[in-house]
């Protein structure tokens, strides 16, 4: 029988019985992640967008398996994220700030070179919420996210405000399911 018009086809996406759900549960429950802030000023005394990473992190089932604070620099970016993407261990790494457009913002320009898959739709998904809060101020952010090897890389602006968003909207609700897709 035909699905009458108006009426979905099946279950709403990540209702309980959809692929999605489905996808969702069959990934793995708690992940390691290392926490990287990107900032030629913050300490672990003031990093205000990596300390919500922290406190996000420590109220869900995963845990924080590396933390660094980074000068914004290209070169040592792109050092941490590969010492860290070779660490077996590191299931996903969360790196805040440098994500502008100044130009002592070099995380994106780094992080998308070295990239094996991208994942355009965290960026436009992050931008699209951060518009309902900020405005056209939204546009400024340059968020991205993809894998290396088989490690998931999410960026996001140094902004706590941001960074609350990003986590609590997208990334711990799909946190397990990207891991278990760049597995295999």
């Amino acid at each position: 029988m035909d699905t009458p018009p108006n009426e979905p086809a099946g279950p709403p996406a990540g209702s309980g019985d959809s692929p999605v759900s489905r996808h969702r549960a069959e990934g793995p429950a708690s992940l390691a992640c290392a926490v990287v802030t990107v900032s030629d000023t913050r300490t672990e005394a003031d990093d205000r967008g990596g300390g919500a990473i922290l406190e996000l992190l420590a109220s869900s089932p995963h845990r924080v398996a590396a933390r660094r604070i980074i000068p914004d620099e290209p070169t040592v970016i792109n050092d941490a994220i590969c010492a860290l993407v070779d660490q077996p261990d590191i299931d996903a790494v969360l790196l805040t700030g440098g994500t502008g457009i100044a130009p002592r913002d070099h995380t994106i320009d780094v992080v998308e070179r070295l990239l094996d898959k991208r994942l355009p739709g965290y960026g436009e998904l992050l931008r699209m919420l951060s518009y309902q809060q900020v405005g056209s101020a939204a546009m400024l952010s340059r968020a991205t996210a993809g894998v290396v090897g088989q490690t998931i890389i999410l960026t996001m602006p140094g902004s706590p405000a941001a960074v609350r968003l990003a986590m609590q909207e997208l990334i711990l609700p799909e946190l397990g399911h990207l891991v278990s897709q760049a597995r295999g």
